[in-house]
């Protein structure tokens, strides 16, 4: 990854120690600048005027104001790229629906996270946000429920999903007005284990759509939308006439499992052209080749544009090479697929 100037990052803890921690460590990457250190949110905000960072690390637990609340505040006049540091709870997703870009978890034993790879992550993904576009992105998305009758239920058609960072809210606003009787879904958002069952819980309480964690032997029917389980890939198979998902893990492709292009390559080869193929915002190419083999196996593939990314890069890289049939912002994917979906009847 390049970067043409050192990262300025501000770091909020309450824990003196915990940010003593971050600051040394991610202090050691040449591409990073640690400008200042806040203990709560009101440090914090009076930092951020001063210092201008250009991203900043926000613990979600806090006395006098907690994270998620800060972000509220805080996005609407001062628009800045937030990586949330948390333990393992749902509400990091409260905090990327409040602004967000990414997040990491906390050092913990139980689930493997060490101070060494919490230290890599959070550098990669400080330096990931610093790319990100903040503040206009929810103006953009209009809050409407794009449903239309579809009589998917005779439909055999598979709607592949792949995405990165900035994808767990742009997901939801893709499928969250999707309804019931849509053809089956198949996802891969890059996302550690335990949260994409979260995550896929929570779409299952915002969606008419049933949403779970897949897991190998599930069937892909409308109605059903299946998440990727963090660190296992997801692939599409097809036993008769009915789909059906593997999940297994194995190695990285492309620097991530789930890979997108796991999950794209597999729908190719399986659905061929009864697959629609949706990239959206994230770092990286992941799921660019993948979608490119979907829309040669006669899929219709579909880009997220520029603009309603929150990082432009495997979307723009499906595009450059090819890929993408048709490039549209997000609040237009849907209707998209409900025209696509017509036109298959």
């Amino acid at each position: 990854m390049s970067i043409t100037k050192k990262v300025r990052v501000l770091i909020v803890d309450d824990s003196l120690l915990f940010r003593e921690t971050i600051a040394r460590g991610i202090a050691l990457d040449r591409g990073i600048e640690v400008v200042g250190t806040a203990a709560d949110a009101f440090e914090a905000r009076d930092k951020i005027i001063e210092l201008e960072p250009d991203v900043m690390t926000l613990d979600v637990e806090m006395p006098k104001m907690n994270g998620i609340e800060f972000l509220k505040r805080l996005m609407p006049q001062y628009p800045i790229p937030v990586v949330v540091v948390s333990a393992v709870s749902d509400n990091v997703f409260d905090a990327l629906n409040a602004g967000a870009v990414d997040f990491v978890t906390k050092i913990n034993s139980v689930t493997g996270t060490s101070k060494e790879v919490f230290i890599n992550e959070l550098i990669i993904k400080v330096k990931i946000a610093s790319m990100a576009k903040v503040g206009q992105l929810k103006k953009d998305i209009p809050n409407e429920r794009h449903i239309n009758k579809i009589n998917a239920r005779k439909s055999n058609t598979i709607i592949a999903i792949g995405a990165s960072t900035g994808g767990t809210q742009a997901i939801l606003e893709v499928v969250k007005g999707f309804p019931i009787d849509m053809p089956g879904v198949v996802i891969t958002q890059h996302m550690p284990p335990v949260f994409t069952k979260m995550y896929a819980d929570r779409l299952n309480n915002l969606c008419p759509m049933e949403v779970k964690e897949a897991k190998t032997g599930d069937i892909v029917l409308p109605g059903i939308i299946l998440i990727a389980p963090g660190d296992k890939h997801m692939e599409l198979t097809k036993r008769g006439t009915n789909y059906y998902v593997e999940c297994s893990t194995g190695a990285k492709v492309n620097g991530h499992c789930p890979s997108v292009d796991v999950l794209f390559n597999s729908v190719a080869e399986r659905a061929g052209s009864n697959a629609i193929g949706v990239i959206l915002t994230g770092m990286g190419y992941d799921g660019a080749k993948g979608l490119m083999k979907m829309k040669e196996k006669g899929a219709y593939t579909i880009g997220q544009d520029e603009q309603s990314s929150v990082v432009y890069g495997m979307p723009k890289v499906a595009y450059d090479i090819g890929g993408v049939m048709k490039q549209v912002p997000l609040a237009s994917i849907p209707k998209l697929i409900y025209s696509i979906l017509e036109d298959k009847k």
